[in-house]
């Protein structure tokens, strides 16, 4: 986001001097701090400089954590971080209601507060560099991970839980001493968190700034070659960097501009969700036991409890209820090339927690597991496609684990498949529209139009035109 005040001929100046900034550090594929094939083995080091643990636990051993007797909702008893709650879910497709109906009830996380996320870029040689942290999260399968400059909740930042500072968050909150590339409301998963949204920032700065530990300067460059490896790019900092500006290489759309925000705008319109919260007691289909709360089917998800030491936290040690997933998932986008333009399938995806009806998503974003007592006509759409997908045709495969801070093991298969007519048509299904990798980097910079998953794939899509891997 530029300075409004900017006149206009200035501001397009100054959005295409960044958009070529970034790209010459997209380019660059070694650092001033680390060479990119030491990355990996810095990480580890970070990793063995600090005492991380984390254990499974019943919930009776919650410090600080309880179920409310009258609402059986799971609790902090300072009354911030978040509560798990339960949510009863319809939705009714068509523009006058007269489409299929269905109704579910799930565990949510309601968490209300806007944490920010934001990433530090300053000027080494020429080149722009974004400042990572090395920052464990007790649900990583892997617990060290790299993440933005600052990751923290309010409860964070304000020292609800009486601990350290949160390093580098003067840079983001409060008077400004930077630059502001990127500054936007971005939802959370909708599947799991109830109207959950962060700030997601980027900041540009050109005076010092102290090297702490567990930080380091890397090009985009080196960040797009890390991509492309399992679980060492975390959530929250993908979602920021789908938030950078690129060069606009989106003329030749199936869809107009106008043409996808009116379709937007449509399944948004035709869908009917409502979502009440109700008490996490007696919730129908889930049942509570010492240690998870998990469906009476075995699918879906749980909610267990862990006690966490991490060394170099602001809090060295801590309880909490985590989501933890049945399975792992599969986000896929199809790809097409029509007129020599490259186009994702999205989908308008409907998520109980979306604070506007619909976000676009992947064309795939399912757990096979869910599905795989369903007959073949019953399975989601494309979701067979993806998996039986050959070889030639995947253009990028990586897992990457969802949100460690309040997911537990939550990974999924990211991947980028090549289509034909016959697996993804040029006229697509109800609910799925053809729109290009430009056009949705100009959709991100405003909130609540790609959910989560999808804006993990446009980094990923962004970082193979980098690497052309």
């Amino acid at each position: 986001m530029l300075t409004p005040s900017l006149p206009r001929p200035l501001r397009v100046r100054e959005e295409a001097r960044t958009s070529a900034r970034v790209a010459l550090s997209a380019a660059t594929t070694e650092g001033v701090q680390l060479r990119t094939r030491d990355i990996p083995s810095w990480l580890a080091g970070r990793g063995r400089a600090n005492d991380f643990r984390v254990d499974r636990i019943p919930f009776a051993q919650l410090d600080g954590w309880a179920f409310d007797e009258a609402t059986g909702n799971l609790g902090h008893r300072s009354g911030r971080f978040f509560t798990v709650e339960g949510l009863h879910v319809t939705e009714q497709d068509g523009p006058f209601g007269d489409g299929p109906h269905t109704e579910w009830h799930q565990p949510i996380i309601k968490q209300p507060e806007v944490g920010v996320l934001g990433i530090l870029v300053k000027e080494f040689d020429g080149v722009p560099h974004f400042l990572m942290q090395a920052k464990m999260e007790p649900g990583n399968p892997n617990l060290l991970q790299l993440s933005p400059t600052v990751q923290a909740t309010r409860s964070n930042y304000t020292k609800v839980h009486q601990g350290g500072d949160v390093k580098y968050i003067e840079y983001f909150v409060g008077p400004r001493r930077g630059r502001v590339i990127a500054d936007v409301l971005q939802s959370e998963h909708g599947s799991w968190f109830y109207r959950k949204s962060n700030r997601n920032m980027v900041v540009e700065v050109t005076g010092d700034v102290p090297l702490l530990d567990d930080f380091c300067w890397l090009t985009l460059g080196q960040i797009s070659e890390l991509l492309h490896r399992d679980n060492t790019v975390n959530m929250d900092a993908r979602t920021v960097l789908s938030c950078l500006p690129h060069p606009d290489t989106g003329a030749g759309a199936l869809l107009s501009d106008v043409e996808l925000f009116s379709w937007i705008t449509e399944e948004r319109s035709r869908h009917d969700v409502r979502a009440e919260r109700v008490p996490l007691l007696d919730l129908p289909g889930w049942k509570r036991g010492e240690s998870a709360i998990e469906h009476e089917d075995g699918l879906y998800f749980r909610v267990v409890a862990v006690a966490v030491q991490a060394g170099n936290r602001e809090v060295t040690g801590w309880t909490q209820p985590l989501f933890e997933p049945v399975g792992l998932g599969v986000t896929a986008f199809l790809t097409r090339t029509f007129g020599g333009v490259p186009h994702v399938l999205v989908h308008a995806r409907v998520e109980a927690g979306f604070l506007d009806t619909i976000e676009l998503g992947p064309t795939v974003q399912y757990t096979p597991g869910n599905y795989a007592h369903f007959a073949p006509r019953d399975r989601p759409r494309f979701l067979d496609t993806v998996l039986h997908a050959s070889t030639d045709r995947i253009r990028y495969e990586t897992v990457h684990a969802e949100e460690g801070g309040r997911f537990l093991n939550a990974e999924s298969r990211y991947l980028i498949i090549d289509a034909d007519e016959a697996d993804a048509p040029q006229d697509p299904p109800p609910g799925y529209a053809w729109a290009t990798p430009a056009q949705l980097t100009s959709l991100v910079r405003h909130g609540h139009y790609l959910n989560v998953q999808a804006r993990t794939l446009l980094a990923c899509l962004n970082a193979l035109a980098v690497t052309g891997r």
